[in-house]
């Protein structure tokens, strides 16, 4: 709907009255840090000049003192940073709200904006409660949660504004939810090296995923180029601010590789946030497997699959099932019931029985993992008779594992493992001597390898809990076994989690779950929710996708740009055949990929294309960042980014198989607008 002439001049007078606001908080605001930072200079010299003339309750008081000044000083220049990013854009959407008593109008932006002068807020903050509204409600009754109950009234009129250098650009009321014009018209918009933020087009099914504080875990299914990503960073930013004393160093995302941790880096800091720790359940192993030098990520993993180089799928396939879980929970407490001290303990300084060294291994400390239970009768004589001194503790508990009948060599109990009936009852096929030696015999220890050692280990010695993670985000959650799921759980195990993922895009080829759901009964406190629109590829590609998979749910939310997607049989120049598409595809399009099935495929395209093709990269399986305009990838590393245009290719003779028809899924929703599919 068009503004009158007086509405839009109104609009404007609010837009310059606002950002004059703004521009003034950044220069006071300038000047108190500058006065601060000057001001807590003085006090550490003074602090550090009078150390020997204070008493110690002195000193403390004043180092608090300091320590809070400090606080202060760096949340004003949080709060500065935040409106120097705004100042010329500092909301996007506005709604007119009667609860009956009162009626307001309400700016929505990144942050907050507080007219002191005249004691009202200019802009609220997009994740304050009322602002809620904005994403879940069309004009007509409306209701948020605020802190003294539930507020009801009316929406009488929702706007939303296109603002640039500090210009109203484009203003409208959409009496609608925002489906509509601006939604297309960001869809419409080429897509970048980096995640954009959603903050303006937050859809309904979304928010009610970022706003939920009410469920411990959040288990969220979504389909391909629903948001899942988008939604779980926008759900950090909401619970930095709803949740007192989370911050940032609290988070903790996985990530399936470092290239997706690049590309998703620029989205809490333009929401205002400091960005997470992150990192990939592959750094997770190689940091606790110090017994190799180095562990297989997931991507070369899968990779070895699809090179054929696997040997054996079918013992692969084995050691990432289910059924390991009770294999290694059974194998572990039948070695921690055969433990047993063989001699006695005799030092320099004192002598323990074997009886009672026995007694406590088995009985006081039965509650323990098995190593635990080594460490605190280790604790228990140091204290008794060292005084609790940690090199004495250490020599100890370095003697007990020399009289201990089970030694703590994780490659021989792994080995053992391999060998134990356990293991082999369940296993229809044959485990060799050989394959079961070089299992442990590299410096490189296999990812499936590496997954079952992590869990054992934890077994035998504990999981290292992480206290200082209150928040865990997994991404591509349906390419983590129950098995991993359990070790995450156990280390982080007082956290919330936001669990992300899509069935129908698992590239693992051993592994795949019926349901996302399956994963409530290990997190018990969760609840099971579902992202069902797709808002990154076109009609045309989306009813291709469809057909991949006999998918029938999935709809797509752009509007119709009547590009076909294209099919094509290799020819006998493909070189001139294929530079011929990409240049066709780059006069309406900014990113484009190609997509292979296996890294061998995208090394030959590369090489016969970067001579005639000007700026073409390569993507592989060890990268960390990338340049989006031109690229070459496989299959398995283009999950979670997405393009304008791709180019889906295989050799003629190694087209996508039925079993390979999920990594098939993944490649072509990678495309936004427009995708050619060769030899396939």
């Amino acid at each position: 709907m068009n503004l009158s002439k007086e509405e839009l001049q109104e609009e404007e007078k609010y837009l310059d009255d606002t950002i004059k606001v703004i521009r003034n908080k950044i220069s006071d605001l300038g000047q108190q840090l500058y006065d601060r930072e000057e001001k807590v200079q003085e006090f550490q010299k003074f602090i550090w000049e009078s150390k020997h003339d204070m008493d110690p309750t002195e000193m403390r008081s004043m180092m608090s003192s300091n320590d809070l000044e400090i606080t202060m000083m760096m949340n004003k220049g949080k709060y500065f940073q935040k409106l120097f990013k705004i100042q010329n854009n500092p909301y996007f959407g506005a709604i007119t709200f009667d609860d009956g008593t009162n009626i307001n109008k309400i700016y929505i932006g990144i942050t907050h904006v507080e007219d002191e002068e005249n004691d009202r807020y200019l802009v609220h903050d997009w994740r304050a409660p009322i602002c809620s509204m904005f994403y879940d409600f069309e004009t007509g009754p409306a209701s948020y949660v605020a802190p003294e109950g539930i507020i009801k009234g009316t929406i009488t009129n929702k706007r939303q504004f296109k603002i640039e250098n500090a210009q109203l650009k484009r203003v409208f009321d959409n009496n609608l939810n925002i489906d509509d014009e601006l939604l297309q018209e960001v869809l419409a918009t080429e897509s970048s090296d980096k995640m954009k933020n959603i903050v303006n087009t937050i859809q309904q099914e979304q928010n009610a995923i970022i706003r939920n504080v009410e469920d411990k875990t959040l288990i969220v299914q979504g389909i391909a180029g629903s948001g899942k990503t988008s939604v779980a960073l926008h759900r950090i930013a909401f619970l930095l601010y709803k949740i007192e004393n989370l911050s940032s160093k609290n988070v903790l995302i996985f990530s399936p590789n470092q290239v997706f941790s690049e590309y998703i880096s620029n989205v809490l800091p333009e929401l205002g946030e400091d960005n997470t720790m992150q990192t990939t359940f592959h750094d997770f192993l190689q940091t606790n497997l110090n017994e190799f030098s180095q562990v297989e990520s997931f991507t070369s993993f899968v990779a070895r699959y699809y090179k054929y180089q696997e040997t054996n799928p079918n013992l692969v396939k084995y050691k990432q099932s289910d059924d390991m879980i009770e294999c290694l929970n059974k194998y572990s407490q039948r070695i921690t019931s055969m433990a047993r001290f063989t001699c006695d303990y005799v030092s320099h300084d004192f002598e323990i029985s074997r009886e009672e060294l026995n007694n406590l291994l088995m009985d006081r400390y039965n509650k323990m993992m098995l190593f635990e239970r080594v460490t605190c009768i280790a604790e228990y004589y140091a204290r008794k008779y060292y005084k609790a001194n940690r090199s004495k503790q250490k020599s100890i508990e370095s003697q007990l594992y020399k009289i201990l009948n089970i030694k703590r060599d994780y490659k021989q109990i792994y080995k053992d493992f391999l060998h134990s009936e356990e293991f082999i009852s369940n296993y229809d096929g044959l485990i060799t001597d050989k394959e079961i030696n070089e299992s442990v015999a590299h410096k490189l220890i296999k990812y499936e390898d590496a997954c079952l050692l992590v869990y054992l280990k934890g077994l035998f010695e504990g999981f290292d809990y992480q206290s200082n993670i209150k928040e865990v985000v997994i991404d591509e959650a349906q390419d983590y076994s129950k098995l991993q799921y359990i070790i995450i759980s156990k280390i982080f195990k007082r956290s919330g989690f936001t669990i992300l993922g899509d069935v129908n895009q698992t590239i693992n080829p051993y592994y795949k779950y019926n349901s996302l759901n399956d994963l409530n009964e290990i997190f018990k406190d969760s609840i099971y929710l579902e992202l069902t629109k797709t808002y990154r590829s076109s009609p045309e590609i989306i009813e291709h996708t469809n057909k991949i998979l006999g998918l029938k749910h999935v709809s797509a939310i752009r509007h119709e740009n009547n590009r076909p997607v294209i099919f094509k049989v290799e020819e006998s120049d493909l070189s001139q055949q294929l530079s011929e598409d990409i240049k066709r595809l780059q006069q309406s399009n900014k990113s484009i990929a190609v997509i292979t099935k296996t890294d061998e495929e995208s090394s030959y395209l590369y090489e016969l294309l970067k001579d005639n093709v000007q700026g073409i990269n390569i993507l592989g399986p060890n990268a960390k960042e990338f340049n989006k305009d031109l690229i070459i990838l496989p299959s398995y590393i283009a999950k979670g980014l997405e393009f304008d245009a791709t180019i889906i290719y295989t050799r003629k003779d190694n087209k996508y198989t039925e079993n390979e028809k999920y990594l098939y899924y993944v490649a072509c929703t990678r495309s936004q607008h427009q995708l050619i599919i060769y030899n396939n």
